[in-house]
């Protein structure tokens, strides 16, 4: 625009001073920047094929995602090429997840609209298993666990995620009521009761690790400014994804993300191995 300018005015004799303005800076997405936010602490690496750090995902795999929601997760691994499974009680979003998985080259693609008890799949199908933000659902962790465990063959990877305490316990007094009411999260598990979960259920745990202070500060504003999730347009939340874009893009940013991370959490995750026997 302001080339533009400087060539009309060039060609008009005795030009009016041209008033330079600061281009606007474009809107942040706070769901995209929370996407980039993932991918620095470990998730979606292009590079490595890895899901997520120490869960790599090749077109030798089939992996199964249970409670997988709209699909993000398995559309990363149908792009590595992995058989993808599929499974939710949510029949819409599991029509979502098969679309995009449409436009992958995933080597085939089942999906199963299920609550899971019991999973529709034949014992030791998976190398891969994947369910993240679904454990604190579920009326049954154990036997939840134990159907995940059945599916998977011997050797096989497991990528385990849920709320980290730190994030739930700030918003018990700021979240709308039915947050914390079934059919959304009806427990709140600690670190320690995460990984003897997962223990309990005979599996070994490889790593365990938290990240998302970003997503926790912005649930705590959603509440706050009464928005709609499918469009949270408000200053509120607008000027915190401003503030953490400017924190990442800082000299620091990385070193500052990762102390906010490990002091309040949005997710825990735990990497695990099915024993060979």
């Amino acid at each position: 625009m302001l080339s533009l300018l400087k060539k009309l005015t060039s060609a008009t004799p005795a030009p009016a001073p041209v008033q330079t303005v600061a281009p606007v800076a474009e809107k942040v997405d706070p769901y995209m920047l929370g996407l980039h936010d993932a991918m620095l602490s470990g998730w979606f690496n292009q590079e490595t094929g890895e899901l997520f750090t120490g869960f790599p995902v090749s077109a030798d795999d089939t992996l199964i995602d249970v409670g997988c929601g709209d699909g993000g997760n398995v559309q990363f691994c149908g792009r590595r090429g992995a058989k993808i499974i599929v499974a939710d009680i949510d029949a819409a979003k599991v029509e979502a997840t098969r679309q995009r998985l449409s436009e992958t080259p995933a080597r085939d693609v089942e999906c199963y609209v299920t609550d899971c008890n019991p999973l529709p799949i034949a014992a030791a199908t998976a190398t891969r298993v994947v369910s993240t933000e679904v454990i604190e659902h579920v009326d049954d962790p154990a036997q939840f666990l134990a159907e995940l465990v059945r599916v998977g063959k011997p050797g096989a990877l497991y990528l385990l995620s849920v709320p980290h305490p730190s994030s739930e316990d700030l918003q018990k007094d700021i979240a709308a009521p039915e947050y914390f009411q079934k059919p959304n999260h009806i427990r709140i598990i600690s670190e320690e009761q995460f990984k003897a979960m997962v223990s309990d259920a005979g599996l070994e745990v490889l790593s365990h690790s938290q990240y998302g202070f970003y997503w926790s500060m912005w649930m705590m504003l959603f509440w706050e400014a009464k928005v709609d999730f499918s469009n949270p347009d408000h200053p509120l939340l607008n000027h915190w994804a401003d503030t953490w874009q400017a924190i990442l893009a800082s000299p620091r940013g990385a070193q500052i993300k990762q102390a906010l991370d490990a002091v309040v959490a949005k997710s825990q995750v735990i990497i695990a191995r099915k024993p060979m026997v």
